[in-house]
């Protein structure tokens, strides 16, 4: 196969005359040519993502970017977990919508892009972390915490620690390793979330979780608003309330339903 090196090369390939080659020769040329001019391009595009991601700036805003998915993510799924107040019907309805939108591949889709933007988001994260912690290390000969927030120190353990609850929560509620979840969750959901919460060990472990991810929030979602550049002094006050009141409503809304289980207030 020929392998052009430069611009002329592949001019010469694309517009050899006719008359000089057979038909299925120069269809093959034309085809060389724009194969290797498709991997010039990929290689260019594969050059440019990897110095995006090298760059601090170009994974906080990844992290910024995935972390707008997420917040959202977690708007709209408490809404709807709290139609188990509503009642059975409604709650039944919300899960049946979810699995038949689009013919079933609304919910998988959904899935996909979450998994790939959590996926990211932490991925960033940590590797932002390293290089801070690199960075401080040759610039100073103790850790810099001073302008650190309570909240941004643990913002790995934070994340890691919900990884695992995502994990925890995906095989309890979605693949329901549970045989018992496992046949009641077919037809009716509200069911499976009541039985679900009845042992007080994933209560627990579901607060402690909850209780992590709003200390998360909480810095997370100011840093979303100064990473876009849209965090001013006059601002700050009120992006700061914002986040935490955000990131309280969050809690409160998610581990109301577990505790109401346990408590007797939610009942099968």
């Amino acid at each position: 196969m020929a392998n052009p090196t430069n611009q002329g090369q592949i001019c010469d390939l694309v517009d050899s005359p006719l008359e000089n080659l057979s038909a299925g020769a120069y269809l093959s040329q034309r085809f060389r040519a724009r194969f290797y001019l498709f991997s010039i391009v990929m290689n260019a595009l594969t050059r440019c993502l990897d110095t995006y991601w090298s760059s601090s700036i170009g994974k906080k805003l990844i992290v910024a970017l995935t972390g707008i998915v997420l917040v959202a993510f977690l708007a709209g799924h408490l809404s709807g977990n709290l139609l188990m107040y509503v009642g059975r019907d409604a709650f039944n309805e919300y899960a049946h919508f979810l699995h038949t939108m689009l013919h079933g591949a609304g919910v998988w889709i959904a899935r996909v892009v979450l998994l790939t933007m959590l996926v990211l988001h932490v991925a960033a994260t940590i590797s932002l972390t390293r290089q801070n912690r690199a960075a401080r290390k040759q610039s100073y000969e103790y850790k810099a915490t001073i302008q650190a927030s309570k909240s941004s120190r643990i913002m790995i353990l934070s994340g890691l620690t919900i990884l695992a609850f995502v994990v925890f929560h995906i095989l309890h509620y979605t693949v329901r390793v549970d045989p018992a979840l496992a046949k009641i969750g077919a037809n009716d959901p509200y069911g499976m979330v009541i039985l679900g919460f009845q042992n007080p060990l994933v209560v627990v472990f579901y607060v402690i979780a909850m209780s992590l991810l709003c200390s998360h929030l909480s810095h997370g979602v100011a840093s979303i608003f100064q990473t876009l550049g849209l965090r001013s002094k006059k601002a700050q006050g009120l992006i700061r309330q914002f986040s935490l009141v955000y990131s309280f409503a969050i809690w409160g809304g998610f581990i109301s339903i577990p505790i109401a289980v346990l408590t007797g207030f939610l009942k099968y």
